[in-house]
């Protein structure tokens, strides 16, 4: 079986749109793009390379593979990322009849019947990068297996969120966390069962209890 992992920018109010540049996705007069750039360091560049060291497929809604389609297929040199981009199956939700021109590009016209599909199947890690709704798709439908966020120290206000209202409740399991030099909590969580829930509230004494007290006091 596979696993789907969400490797994703937020901000500490939670939202993830637009991360890398200015223009990236202005939906709903978004004008804070480009909002993790002045945040990068050693530490965060070391823990998104260790993501792409092991095997993965991507996993791209039709927004960021048209922005990733125009950028990677046309690095040169020896950059790794590109490399790794450019020769893995990228696996894009898309209603879009236009076609798929990045080299091994499969369309999935229904996201959560595919999904569940392909995690069935033998593979490597299914990655998301971006893809804000696609993450609210598979959320919906319970198929985000991790998530390892880089939780930056900034609060946006309005945006496309992470978690959104069709997420469903589930408790998670922190692996591991760290900071980078700049304040970018870096942590990964998986599955952790059901969402447990307790009280704090002083619980008031049974009747049994309180004839009992009664008792001690009186033979006292």
């Amino acid at each position: 079986m596979r696993k789907v992992v969400a490797a994703t920018f937020v901000s500490l109010d939670g939202v993830i749109q637009a991360p890398g540049a200015p223009q990236e996705d202005t939906a709903g007069g978004f004008k804070f793009g480009g909002w993790t750039f002045p945040h990068w360091d050693d530490v965060m560049s070391q823990s998104i390379g260790g993501t792409f060291n092991a095997p993965f497929d991507l996993l791209l809604g039709r927004k960021t593979y048209d922005i990733f389609a125009a950028y990677w297929p046309y690095i040169k040199g020896d950059d790794p990322i590109a490399k790794s981009f450019n020769a893995v199956t990228k696996y894009v939700a898309t209603r879009s009849d236009r076609p798929l021109t990045w080299n091994n590009s499969m369309a999935l016209r229904d996201a959560g019947t595919d999904v569940k599909r392909l995690k069935q199947e033998d593979g490597p890690t299914l990655l998301i990068q971006g893809s804000s709704d696609l993450i609210q798709t598979l959320l919906a439908n319970d198929l985000i297996d991790e998530f390892r966020l880089l939780v930056f120290p900034v609060v946006l206000g309005n945006g496309k969120k992470l978690f959104g209202k069709g997420a469903l409740p589930v408790g998670l399991k922190l692996l591991e966390s760290k900071t980078s030099t700049t304040g970018v909590v870096i942590s990964t969580y998986v599955r952790g069962g059901e969402v447990e829930t307790g009280s704090f509230a002083v619980e008031e004494p049974s009747a049994a209890e309180l004839e009992r007290r009664a008792r001690v006091a009186a033979e006292g």
